[in-house]
């Protein structure tokens, strides 16, 4: 029997079944009884037991068992409950789609997001977006650490591509990231030359401590080489701005992305080292779990990301 004809006999065969017995059925067996059942329902307790007579009747099995003070499902009422609840939440959720899917996107869109990611390219995308759909709000927790952004409650999360789980649903956003090594023109002049990631261990390296607790690696890359650098220096700082405004004033090398330091650069209050050992990397990505049931505001701004240009700055 193929798949086509056996969902076909499905489809037949509970067509034969009367819906409201269905929904007595399951009613009583979710709520322990007629007389609770009933409540929910709005019907009396006389009419479900007839409807759930009746369905016992067309099926020839007994579903429940009954006492003046008691009611219980039998084995094949259990298997069968157990089996038609989950399909019965299905089909609620495919309704309430096509309800969600009539009406224009609102509702709270809950973000979790590293506060460098938010400030470079969330937010020019969220404020675009609510232009568009006023009616969507937004709340947007900015933490270094990284979470379960299901556990947490939130709809959706931003993070570099490498830090995103493998069984979440990714969304390229903005352009490819960058981190530089910078350092003021005062500290650099006079100096011993940095050529070469060895040469990091004659330098002050402003560090970056992760709300991990564990001290941020710089990593380095040239022709197929990959070089990790334990840096050593006199300030730790747990915020990448601090990094930049401590390398403006002229308190060593710091780790930063392009970027942040792009006006700086610009303007020559800093300068870059080590150029040909740090190459651009995929960006950013929002993330979400694949199986969650997404509302109106979700999805209308999942569907604005995924038709932004892939290399834009946003």
């Amino acid at each position: 029997m193929t798949e086509t004809t056996r969902n076909d006999e499905l489809i037949r065969t509970v067509g034969l079944l009367p819906p409201g017995e269905l929904a007595a059925f399951l009613a009583v067996a979710e709520h322990g009884g007629f007389r609770a059942a009933s409540r929910v329902l709005g019907q009396t307790a006389s009419a479900l037991s007839h409807a759930v007579a009746g369905l016992e009747r067309r099926l020839k099995v007994k579903l429940f068992h009954r006492s003046t003070r008691n009611v219980s499902l039998t084995e094949p009422g259990r298997r069968l409950a157990e089996r038609l609840m989950p399909a019965l939440s299905e089909i609620g959720l495919a309704v309430e789609e096509l309800h969600e899917q009539a009406a224009s996107p609102s509702g709270l869109v809950r973000i979790n997001c590293d506060a460098n990611a938010a400030e470079q390219v969330l937010m020019p995308l969220l404020t675009r977006f609510m232009k568009l759909h006023p009616a969507v709000r937004f709340e947007i927790k900015s933490e270094g650490r990284l979470v379960d952004i299901a556990e947490g409650g939130f709809d959706c999360g931003v993070r570099a591509a490498e830090l995103v789980p493998g069984e979440m649903v990714a969304i390229p956003i903005g352009p490819d990231q960058q981190h530089i090594v910078v350092a003021s023109p005062a500290y650099l002049d006079g100096g011993p030359t940095v050529g070469s990631p060895s040469d990091l261990g004659m330098h002050q390296c402003i560090q970056l401590r992760m709300a991990s607790g564990t001290i941020y690696r710089w990593e380095f890359q040239r022709r197929g080489e990959h070089v990790v650098v334990a840096t050593t220096g006199n300030l730790v700082v747990d915020q990448s701005r601090l990094l930049l405004a401590a390398a403006l004033d002229d308190c060593g090398l710091a780790y930063v992305t392009a970027w942040m330091a792009a006006d700086a650069l610009a303007e020559g209050r800093l300068r870059q080292v080590l150029a040909e050992w740090t190459p651009s990397y995929p960006g950013l990505c929002l993330y979400y779990p694949r199986h969650r049931h997404l509302g109106t505001g979700m999805r209308a701004f999942l569907d604005f990301l995924r038709k932004q240009p892939s290399n834009s700055n946003s």
